[in-house]
């Protein structure tokens, strides 16, 4: 994500650029009809905008993080004009949901608040972001796959924010916990508002959010209790990652994946 990128640039010029070109270098090889892949909200940086759209002029990225992923889009361009390669590249805006990543927000906090740990709040919550529950994301994904284009960009979001002073009393709210804050400093290369403009995907895809951010969470913080409840995991040492902030949740990923 966006804060570990400016800790190592390299992954992510590696896993984004180098990964993403040599897909769509053999999907041109071996006549792939349609290639879809994921960009990001990130590509937006510090858009004033109310509502994100495609349309906006994007070259202006804060992080590595976002400049690789813009740099995945004018390549997927590049694929497509020399190859008539059939591309769509997807925006992601903060995708969450069951099984999400230990180290984003909604999962971390809902651990974290879960078990009476710390949680940091960086800046003073009013920081907005378009949370995404990952149904609603793997549905513009199928929509995408679906429906064949030359050369299109979407934004897969909510298309409404969700501050974060909300974000955490929601989380309080379905785990029944009360967080225990500790406010930090606004981070590098974080932006301080994201909102999609989702009518190009509901225009072209058919595409439309269902899941409302609270029950989103709702069902998140069920699945983690349930799969969590009655599992004898160890809980990692409470500390600061790349000193970037980025506490690590106490479920393994081997756990995750089992």
């Amino acid at each position: 994500g966006v804060r570990p990128s400016i800790q190592d640039p390299y992954v992510y010029i590696h896993s984004n650029i180098e990964g993403t070109t040599r897909l769509m270098e053999l999907s041109h090889k071996f006549g792939v009809k349609n290639f879809v892949f994921a960009s990001s909200s990130s590509v937006y940086g510090g858009s004033t905008s109310t509502y994100f759209s495609e349309e906006e002029a994007v070259d202006r990225p804060v992080s590595p993080y976002a400049a690789s992923k813009k740099a995945c889009e004018l390549l997927a361009y590049t694929y497509h004009h020399l190859y008539k390669l059939n591309i769509t590249g997807l925006r992601f805006f903060t995708v969450y949901g069951p099984r999400g990543r230990p180290d984003m927000a909604p999962f971390k906090f809902i651990d974290r608040v879960s078990r009476g740990v710390e949680i940091q709040q960086f800046g003073d919550g009013t920081s907005s972001r378009d949370y995404t529950y990952i149904d609603d994301i793997v549905d513009g994904i199928v929509r995408s796959i679906d429906r064949r284009h030359k050369y299109e960009i979407f934004n897969l979001g909510k298309g409404s924010g969700t501050a974060l002073k909300e974000f955490i009393a929601l989380v309080e709210k379905h785990t029944g916990k009360k967080a225990v804050k500790k406010i930090m400093p606004d981070q590098p290369g974080d932006v301080p508002y994201t909102c999609a403009d989702v009518s190009k995907a509901r225009r072209m895809l058919g595409y439309e959010s269902k899941v409302p951010f609270e029950e989103g969470i709702r069902r998140t913080a069920k699945w983690y209790k349930d799969a969590y409840s009655k599992m004898d995991v160890d809980i990692c040492p409470e500390m600061q990652a790349n000193g970037l902030g980025r506490a690590p949740s106490f479920v393994q990923l081997s756990t995750l994946a089992s």
